[in-house]
């Protein structure tokens, strides 16, 4: 039996005719990797979300070590970078891409710094479930990675007006130069060949995500059956990010399936983290306080990325 074809330029014929067009366009640029100012305004939003979110919860833990300002610090100055780098090339391959660096590699300095303080709890890793659960949250630093990692992305894509400029004569002489020798990864990056890629990091991303929910809700004692929701759903979304390495189909299938759910599981938690809050004494005439001491309101979203960037994956071409 011949399944239907789900690829992208498959599921155009099935809009509206007056979205046809736009849709399509805006698919060429991103196969052709032509979408460095729309990353970059994605990047800017990432990276302010990220401020807010590590801002309030280190204000939760006093802030007692210094190497608790950096994160702040840095996402705070790469949303200033990515948003110059909508309106300049040079700021996206100099500013933004080095300050996502930088930012990668506190992330993974802030696991470090997360590891050791479960540790000094008391009774360490004797007692894994119950530090990791009541201690610092474990994965938080990687998952603040993730506008880092999109900004690096972002700084290596060519501009929209790239592709009117450069046209077919271009991306033929990099397929042609392809075949003479091995793929670069950047150049795979500028000509929209990264699939795989994105799905080994929407899959550890993922896993993060998901274990970040279930310590998070744990505490809580799932007290709400949508609780469950992203702990069932990271299993979903890690075979269908890990199948797409072997299988286009899959691909073309599972992969747009799963993201979908994890946005709209995402906008349906943050829904809920907002009630939350309003629910707490005082309400909304508290709104700083509780918003602190209330449901992390912005970890939602976090999960939502995962989708997003699965999303992006299977909008991709594959690499050679």
């Amino acid at each position: 039996m011949n399944l239907p074809d789900t690829s992208p330029r498959a599921l155009l014929e099935h809009l509206p005719a007056s979205m046809v067009g736009p849709a399509e366009l805006a698919l060429r640029h991103i196969q052709r990797g032509c979408f460095q100012r729309s990353m970059s305004l994605l990047v800017m939003g990432s990276s302010l979300v990220s401020a807010l979110e590590v801002g309030y919860e280190h204000y939760r833990g006093g802030y007692s070590n210094p190497v608790m300002y950096t994160p702040v610090m840095l996402s705070s100055a790469l949303t200033v970078a990515a948003g110059g780098a909508i309106l300049s090339r040079r700021m996206a391959t100099t500013w933004m891409r080095w300050l996502s660096f930088v930012t990668l590699a506190d992330g993974v300095i802030g696991f470090g710094f997360h590891i050791r303080g479960v540790a000094r709890k008391p009774g360490g890793w004797r007692m894994p479930v119950t530090n990791i659960v009541m201690g610092p949250p474990l994965f938080a630093p990687l998952l603040f990675g993730t506008s880092a990692y999109l900004g690096v992305i972002a700084s290596y894509l060519q501009r929209e007006e790239d592709m009117e400029r450069f046209g077919r004569a271009r991306s033929g002489v990099v397929e042609m130069s392809s075949r003479l020798r091995k793929a670069d990864f950047r150049e795979d990056i500028r000509t929209g060949r990264f699939q795989k890629h994105l799905c080994k990091v929407a899959a550890v991303w993922t896993l993060c995500s998901g274990m970040e929910s279930w310590y998070s809700h744990y505490k809580d004692n799932f007290k709400y059956k949508v609780q469950w929701s992203p702990i069932l759903l990271t299993p979903l979304m890690l075979l269908a990010t890990l199948g797409s390495l072997r299988s286009k189909r899959m691909a073309n299938t599972l992969l747009p399936a799963a993201s979908a759910v994890l946005m709209l599981d995402g906008v349906v938690g943050t829904g809920y983290h907002v009630r939350g809050i309003l629910r707490r004494s005082g309400g909304s005439k508290k709104p700083l306080y509780n918003i602190l001491y209330g449901p992390p309101i912005f970890a939602p979203m976090l999960f939502a990325a995962c989708g997003l960037l699965g999303a992006l994956a299977y909008l991709m071409r594959r690499e050679r």
